[in-house]
């Protein structure tokens, strides 16, 4: 059902660009058609966050804000080259509606950027988000990341390498959990023209890959995939899932079967949300660990 739809997005997509509206991409038009959660609403477009152009947020609230609500901060996919907080809107919306204020930052992206640059962006967010949350009901000391695809590796570099937050001057107690959606966080060696461009002038591969940091302080994890994704192979969620149970972290690790790399992005919208209990059980566990204090001594890597 997901495929149908999103191909006939597509078509309709293609109809546009040939009539001359330029611009149109599947997931814009998805993003803009699609039904959206009523819990949740936009308090807060195009804040900067940095000098660069890329460097903007959004925030979205619950309908029915509290005070000192969690905080979760999504980042977007698109192999680190493309994507937009435009496009995203519906998930933030979801993510709202299930009583998180919801940051949704775009960051640089290559080849304007490489490896770490959208890493120090997410970073420089989460800083704004502890100076400026409370505004909006948000709790800066309780703050998850999620994301999907290479978003969700921005989540999980974020939360597992302690070395960003810090340099942001964002303490990395802060964060409470972590949530990835068909995440990369094992792919070495990079064999593939997206990992060459982005991560391949780094000088020690190994300390470009979440896996490496996995460790007895890390944060507690919720890790999702399809067992039909060939994108982002689910060998990565599965290696990352181990190397967290092993050093005894709190790990939730699922996969859905017969979706693939989209779905479980999509499986957050109204739209696709009966596909798999994706929201519910991402929301579920970062709820869970919101509200847990993290008062272990964190070393910076």
């Amino acid at each position: 059902m997901i495929k149908a739809f999103v191909s006939l997005v597509s078509l309709i997509c293609l109809g546009l660009t040939t009539v001359g509206l330029s611009g149109c991409s599947p997931l814009a038009l998805f993003d803009a058609l699609g039904p959206r959660d009523k819990g949740g609403r936009l308090a807060l477009a195009d804040a900067a966050y940095g000098e660069d152009p890329r460097q903007r947020l959004d925030v979205f609230v619950p309908s029915q804000p509290h005070d000192r609500t969690p905080v979760l901060v999504f980042f977007y996919g698109g192999s680190w080259n493309s994507g937009s907080k435009a496009d995203y809107a519906f998930a933030a919306q979801a993510l709202a509606a299930q009583g998180f204020v919801t940051v949704l930052p775009d960051y640089r992206l290559y080849p304007q950027s490489r490896f770490p640059d959208f890493l120090e962006d997410g970073a420089a967010a989460i800083a704004w988000v502890r100076d400026n949350i409370a505004a909006y009901g948000g709790d800066a000391h309780r703050i998850v990341l999620a994301g999907h695809s290479a978003g969700a590796y921005n989540a999980a570099m974020l939360g597992l390498d302690t070395g960003y937050l810090r340099r942001a001057g964002v303490d990395p107690r802060s964060i409470r959990a972590v949530a990835g959606l068909s995440g990369p966080y094992d792919f070495l060696p990079f064999d593939q023209k997206t990992s060459v461009d982005v991560f391949g002038q780094a000088p020690e591969p190994t300390a470009t890959q979440p896996v490496t940091y996995a460790g007895p302080h890390s944060p507690p994890t919720f890790l999702a995939t399809g067992d039909a994704d060939t994108v982002v192979r689910p060998r990565n969620t599965e290696s990352l899932a181990a190397r967290l149970r092993s050093a005894r972290v709190s790990v939730q690790e699922r996969v859905y079967p017969g979706l693939d790399h989209a779905d479980t992005l999509l499986a957050l919208s109204v739209t696709f949300r009966r596909k798999a209990p994706v929201l519910a059980e991402m929301s579920a566990f970062l709820h869970q660990h919101a509200g847990a204090k993290r008062l272990t001594t964190l070393t910076m890597h």
